[in-house]
């Protein structure tokens, strides 16, 4: 006989933006997965086994209130791009929806009950909320993407779509990975310091140079005009919590991400 799996509740770390609010980065505990995707995993493109992806996924749902076709989570490439999640999504057939959400890192919306979010596993995962208009985004910001400025890109969006004011948005920067254990090569040093960063701020000289990719992320949420005081930093260092966090560096790409996700009440 088959035994089945006992389904405990995913934990999430919440975050307290507002009130009409749930803002999350989850845990690696509390779902079913196995192995290296231990146990809360709910990202199909790591390798997981699909029916423990689609048990996490619904044990999440359930927890946070919404249908299951109301979780998007888009595919990411480590790049700018940014999709608008409005009440005609809803509309397009599962094909569709998939292809809209192809090649995004980054999300946006305004329909209460659903819940966008990013996937991470020693990326910056960022959460932007609106209060004054009630709108979300979220922003997966890798190394390539803080190069290329994706905070911008998601702060531009949110601006053209829903009128925000960027000194009006609050902004998590959830874990990632710190600067004790981002080690790079020369040519990502380069292209960080062709990109404008203040090295002696972001950067340090060990055997490799270290790069802080969480300030990386500060610093594009204020030169895209985020208040300082608005801009809340976990502190969570995915490698040195890899017990509690995926860390792709610590448990091979193979392994579970991270998602980090808004839902609007």
């Amino acid at each position: 006989m088959k035994k089945i799996k006992k389904m405990l509740e995913p934990q999430l770390l919440y975050y307290d933006m507002a009130e009409r609010v749930t803002a999350f980065s989850s845990k690696r505990h509390g779902g079913v997965s196995e192995g290296s995707f231990a146990s809360f995993n709910i990202n199909a493109y790591c390798g997981d086994n699909p029916e423990h992806i689609a048990q996490n996924r619904q044990a999440l749902c359930k927890l946070l209130h919404i249908k299951p076709d109301r979780l998007i989570m888009p595919h990411q490439v480590h790049g700018t791009g940014v999709t608008q999640i409005s009440k005609t999504f809803f509309l397009l057939n599962e094909d569709i929806r998939h292809s809209v959400t192809e090649g995004i890192d980054a999300l946006i919306t305004n329909v209460p009950g659903v819940c966008i979010g990013v996937s991470t596993a020693d990326c910056i995962p960022i959460i932007l909320y609106d209060p004054q208009h009630h709108a979300a985004g979220v922003v997966h910001s890798g190394w390539r993407g803080t190069v290329a400025d994706i905070v911008e890109a998601a702060v531009a969006s949110m601006v053209r779509s829903y009128h925000s004011r960027p000194d009006g948005l609050l902004a998590v920067i959830g874990p990632g990975i710190s600067r004790r254990n981002f080690e790079v090569g020369d040519e990502v040093y380069e292209a960080f310091s062709e990109a404008g960063y203040p090295m002696d701020a972001i950067a340090e000289r060990k055997e490799k140079w270290h790069i802080d990719l969480p300030k990386c992320c500060q610093l594009q949420l204020e030169t895209a005009g985020i208040l300082s005081a608005n801009i809340h930093m976990t502190d969570i260092c995915t490698y040195d919590q890899s017990d509690d966090y995926f860390s792709a560096r610590k448990l091979g790409t193979s392994s579970g991400r991270i998602f980090t996700g808004i839902v609007l009440r």
